[in-house]
């Protein structure tokens, strides 16, 4: 999902591909957790943020904005905009890319850089004051390069 959705708006890198990844890791268990708290789906995505992505972000890029939109579900979007956090796994990616892009993140260049991913996920997406870089290392390590291993 996350490489698809990057390429279709014209911003897959391997670094924010891992980036994206690690955080879906490190929110959700890359799915084993919904919802939570802090939000939907499997960035853990909440409404406040879904809204300054769009109103700080997206608007100011009509191309973009189409782009995003276009991943969204014509009528379920309309009626529950926040509801595609957590149905609509595409949406949920480019909006979790909105969030890094939005702050400027600089994403490390090097794609096999957890440490840089961590502490780039850290400053710019994490709203736990009770999670560390360590924690998205840790997921990461767990969920993604087990997994990666396995594929191999």
């Amino acid at each position: 999902i996350v490489r698809p959705t990057l390429i279709k708006l014209d911003q897959w890198s391997p670094s924010l591909e891992n980036l994206l990844i690690g955080t879906a890791a490190q929110a959700s268990g890359l799915g084993l957790q919904l919802q939570s708290a802090l939000g939907f789906g499997i960035y853990q995505l909440d409404a406040d943020l879904h809204q300054t992505v769009w109103d700080r972000y997206l608007a100011f890029n009509a191309d973009l904005a189409s782009k995003v939109r276009g991943l969204a579900s014509q009528r379920e979007f309309l009626a529950q905009p926040h509801c595609e956090l957590a149905t609509n796994l595409s949406y949920a990616t480019a909006i979790a890319w909105g969030v890094y892009a939005h702050r400027q993140a600089a994403i490390p260049a090097d794609a096999d850089n957890i440490e840089g991913l961590a502490w780039c996920w850290h400053q710019h997406f994490c709203r736990d004051s009770n999670l560390s870089a360590r924690n998205f290392i840790t997921s990461y390590q767990q969920l993604v390069q087990t997994e990666k291993a396995f594929a191999a």
